[in-house]
């Protein structure tokens, strides 16, 4: 009987589990690459959220908020610097910077017979920039795991707690007990959920509510330079640490090791910088510059061995690396290695994608309302928007797995969303895992050096454009634009230089610009509106003439009692004072610091401890 052909399937098919066998001691460093990835572009994009143009801007109080937590993070949202925005321009610029600044480096190492002096250099460059970006990744990461243990809402038996930091204890705002009789009662416990259940002594009890309380203790630092910057920073504990931890690493990648954790930490926090700072404003000037990059990639690859050889010769954090099996016969040490410009150039388009989501997410929300003057044009009024801040957590403790609500989805105070529908991010995330996959498998099939971009970029783009097609979307997405909302205040506003001049230097310099007085009259007297506004309007006419710089520190926490103390906020009546004392927020007074019990009688330094150079 004559021997049978495999059939086209068949050898398909065997070739297929030929090349997963060699590909298997693989696995491991693909799955690590993969998820390197994906880390920085889902953190990156979730942190360069801010409020759209479909939603209201919330509405300010001159009493502190009943909800603190939100109000801060509100305000924090409000102060975030704009991203950079990118043109159609850039889809030229982009290919052609970069080709110019790789053709430089490539013949420059040629050039150059040991191109250890050019790494020193450029280590040197990235080292500043490491210093900021680790820092910033850094904090934040420690601000998302105290969230995780901390966070200000969770469900227990059915009903909805609001974790009450000024009273410490956890207040029930909608939901009852399981068994449907007895109304919930507040819970001493700052552990959330389950394990509130926990019994805890009274000193560990105040321990981690005073830790509950300590992200949020933040120094202001103010800095003014004639012309040059007039600004404010909040640093707090994981501030600190994070900067600490920053300099660290970087001392020690710059002067004692270049392990490859250190690479990616480095590749990570520029990564996740990138993402908060870059946005093509729209998706079609979006994919014109992928497309152009998409050129730029296999050209550079697969036509000039300059991406290769700059990619190997030079060794700074701007890719990402792994450790892979090395070849049998050699028993050197082999990395993977992945370009930041394949994790960045598709995040900014993924990152846009989760914006769009959440501008449609608000835009649904709209309501159409009749117009008061009685003509027959609809006012459109937006929702109120909420900052998304550390709402995680929340979803995670007031949720299940599958995402259905632990309490009841009606009650006092559950406007706010826990989160939204990410329909065009998840797509735009497949589409990047479909590209890398496809990459990979070339790659290990063809031994290779690919052009990630060359996957990526299809992966995306026809991930995203595919679902708007879907959804019937398409003219929403193309008209979509986060320019829109920075010329619309430009024209509301319609304040002259002046007035604009005075609004910003009150915002940047805030508490900085009052008179220092040591009488408590004295304090009372600056702190009316009126006065401060004279004093606004003084310093903005006067101060680019008189003082060439300032510099102060001002401390997080009050040494007062929040019962006792005399609040010194804007306006402040008897009334809001006694609101405040009954507020449910985590304030200043939580601070770890601050000792003052109802029996002790009230400190007299002053509120905030603070140093100024004139």
């Amino acid at each position: 009987m004559a021997d049978l052909e495999p059939g086209l399937l068949a050898r398909i098919a065997g070739r297929m589990a030929y090349e997963f066998t060699l590909m298997q001691p693989m696995v491991p460093t693909y799955i690590h690459l993969l998820i390197s990835a994906l880390l920085p572009i889902y953190a990156g994009a979730h942190a360069s959220l801010s409020r759209p143009s479909s939603a209201a801007k919330p509405k300010k109080s001159s009493t502190r908020h009943k909800d603190q937590d939100y109000r801060d993070d509100e305000d924090e949202d409000e102060e975030t610097s704009k991203m950079e925005g990118m043109s159609p321009t850039d889809a030229i610029v982009f290919p052609l910077m970069a080709g110019l600044t790789l053709t430089g480096l490539y013949f420059l190492i040629r050039w150059l017979d040991d191109p250890t002096l050019l790494n020193k250099c450029l280590n040197a460059y990235f080292a500043v920039f490491g210093v900021f970006s680790v820092a910033r990744l850094v904090t934040d990461a420690l601000n998302f795991g105290h969230s995780i243990i901390f966070p200000r809402r969770y469900a227990l038996n059915g009903a909805l707690y609001h974790v009450n930091g000024m009273e410490k204890q956890a207040t029930p705002v909608s939901g009852k007990h399981g068994n449907g009789k007895d109304e919930p009662k507040p819970i001493s416990s700052p552990l959330p959920g389950f394990l509130a259940r926990i019994p805890l002594p009274d000193s560990l009890r105040e321990l981690l509510w005073s830790d509950r309380a300590m992200p949020r203790n933040k120094w202001t630092v103010r800095m003014y330079l004639h012309r040059v910057v007039a600004g404010k920073a909040l640093i707090g504990p994981h501030g600190i640490f994070g900067s600490l931890f920053s300099l660290s690493a970087v001392a020690y990648f710059n002067f004692v090791d270049k392990p490859w954790y250190l690479t990616n930490l480095m590749g990570f926090g520029f990564s996740y910088g990138a993402l908060q700072l870059m946005s093509p404003t729209t998706f079609a000037t979006g994919s014109l510059i992928l497309m152009g990059l998409f050129f730029y990639d296999i050209y550079m690859v697969f036509f000039t061995p300059m991406m290769v050889t700059v990619a190997k010769t030079l060794d700074v954090p701007i890719k990402l690396v792994f450790p892979r099996p090395s070849p049998v016969d050699s028993k050197a040490s082999s990395l993977a290695m992945l370009g930041l410009g394949d994790v960045v150039l598709p995040g900014i388009m993924i990152g846009l994608a989760l914006r769009f989501d959440l501008y449609l997410f608000y835009l649904r929300r709209q309501k159409r309302k009749p117009a008061t003057d009685g003509s027959d044009t609809a006012v459109i009024e937006k929702p109120t928007y909420f900052s998304l801040s550390g709402r995680w957590s929340d979803h995670f403790w007031t949720h299940s797995l599958f995402g259905r609500p632990l309490f009841p989805v009606h009650g006092e105070g559950l406007e706010r969303p826990f989160t939204f529908p990410k329909t065009y991010f998840r797509a735009a995330l497949v589409g990047y895992v479909a590209g890398m996959l496809a990459t990979l498998g070339v790659m290990q099939v063809w031994h290779h050096a690919q052009p990630a971009l060359l996957y990526l970029v299809p992966g995306v783009l026809i991930a995203l454009w595919g679902t708007a097609l879907v959804r019937g979307e398409l003219g929403l997405m193309w008209r979509f634009t986060e320019a829109v909302e920075e010329e619309d205040e430009a024209a509301a506003t319609g304040k002259d230089e002046t007035a604009t001049r005075e609004a910003r230097m009150k915002k940047a310099l805030g508490k900085h610009i009052r008179t220092d007085s040591g009488s408590e009259d004295e304090s009372k007297a600056n702190s009316s509106d009126k006065d401060l506004s004279d004093r606004v309007a003084k310093v903005a006419e006067h101060r680019p003439n008189r003082e060439v710089f300032s510099f102060s520190i001002e401390a997080p926490w009050q040494l007062k009692h929040p019962r006792s103390v005399h609040r010194h906020h804007d306006s402040t009546s008897a009334a809001s004072t006694r609101e405040d004392a009954q507020d449910g927020s985590q304030s200043a007074e939580e601070s770890p610091t601050w000792a003052a019990s109802k029996g002790e009688k009230k400190a007299e330094e002053p509120a905030g401890k603070r140093v100024r150079l004139n």
